[in-house]
């Protein structure tokens, strides 16, 4: 058993180091992180981990990374809303955690590298914690 990884790959350089992390992370705690799944970008995250789940039952939560900058409209900000939501309702559906490892929205440039090892590490603890409940 363990826990997938889905990837936005729009920041592939950035998101490949999270994953360093959070392998890392998981491996603290005993926890593999048995797939790995690249998708275009954080819009994609909560179709493939529905996908993972229904797939494979053994899977004990997700975790999900990403980057979601500020641009010059709002897009981004109504995208990651869509996205956290859906992730939310996600965990309710299959009753198991995602740990939230997306940075943003409204990541500004010199936001993105102090928060990666932060929010890599945050998002295996996430699942670590809610599967300890």
């Amino acid at each position: 058993m363990g826990i997938v990884a889905v990837c936005g790959s729009f920041h592939k350089t950035e998101i490949e180091l999270m994953l360093t992390f959070a392998k890392e992370e998981a491996a603290k705690h005993s926890l593999e992180i048995s797939e790995v799944i690249w998708v275009p970008g954080s819009m994609e995250v909560p179709l493939a981990i529905k996908r993972a789940f229904t797939n494979n039952s053994n899977l004990e939560g997700a975790i999900c990374l990403g980057i979601i900058e500020k641009g010059e409209t709002q897009h981004g900000a109504a995208m990651g809303h869509g996205v956290i939501k859906s992730v939310i309702d996600l965990q309710l559906e299959f009753n198991k955690p995602i740990g939230l490892g997306i940075i943003g929205p409204g990541a500004e440039q010199h936001h993105i590298v102090p928060r990666l090892e932060p929010h890599a590490r945050a998002a295996v603890n996430a699942v670590v914690s809610m599967n300890s409940l």
